[in-house]
């Protein structure tokens, strides 16, 4: 009796776990398939990203047009100030590391389990440009795991300096505003290859929250993340960011 109820429950379990595990290998296995070709991205600038589309698509569902100021520019028609504010204010290791700041996503993992949900970030430079180029915003388990395959594509065909670049011409800086040219035109009237220092550490300070701080507004949190990145450039070393 004992030897049937205990196979019962093992044949219980193997039932519950294939019902989980197959499904999602099934999934993963799909997504595997149609991973997105990053290797095109040495040689070729994207049309659009997931971000932009997802802005316009909100946008629209509200019954408003959104414009898109985006202008392309290569890595080395940006101001050098600009490309150092948003290392260090943003992934401070990225010449170091392989894609992924371990110290940072363990932080995040045990604040999110404090909080019970996926809230925090501890994403560098190339997760966010994996998720601005080709995932949405939702907050799930399985869309990591997209993030995380797409962000090792990138570093396995990129080099750094690319990566850098594509960052900095698809990342949001306002309503509409994508890229480093199209943010220096919006918020101080110049081209991205002329910003200094103290523009460029402003950019960089509103990277987190491009929409809420468009048109630039200098409230005391900004301010506070402001003068952190201003610093930061004055004590990180310096690194080969040029366009090649």
């Amino acid at each position: 009796m004992r030897k049937s109820t205990k196979r019962r429950r093992n044949r219980l379990a193997l039932t519950l776990v294939l019902c989980v595990a197959l499904p999602a290998a099934a999934l993963a296995l799909l997504w595997l398939i149609t991973l997105p070709d990053v290797a095109t991205l040495a040689t070729t600038n994207p049309t659009a990203t997931a971000l932009m589309e997802a802005r316009e698509a909100q946008a629209e569902a509200q019954g408003e047009r959104l414009g898109r100021q985006w202008i392309w520019v290569p890595l080395s028609r940006m101001s050098p100030h600009l490309r150092r504010a948003v290392v260090v204010a943003e992934d401070a290791s990225f010449f170091t590391h392989e894609g992924f700041d371990w110290e940072g996503m363990k932080d995040a993992a045990l604040y999110d389990l404090e909080k019970g949900a996926l809230k925090r970030g501890g994403s560098t430079i190339s997760q966010q440009l994996a998720k601005n180029l080709y995932l949405s915003s939702e907050r799930s388990m399985f869309r990591k795991v997209q993030e995380a395959l797409i962000t090792r594509s990138l570093e396995h065909h990129l080099t750094k300096q690319r990566i850098l670049e594509l960052y900095l011409n698809v990342a949001e800086w306002g309503t509409g505003v994508y890229g480093a040219e199209a943010a220096a035109r919006h918020h101080f009237r110049k081209s991205a290859s002329d910003l200094t220092a103290d523009e460029a550490a402003w950019l960089a300070a509103i990277l987190p929250s491009p929409r809420r701080y468009d048109p630039l507004r200098k409230t005391t949190s900004l301010v506070r993340r402001y003068e952190r990145v201003l610093h930061r450039m004055s004590q990180a070393p310096r690194h080969n960011t040029r366009g090649q």
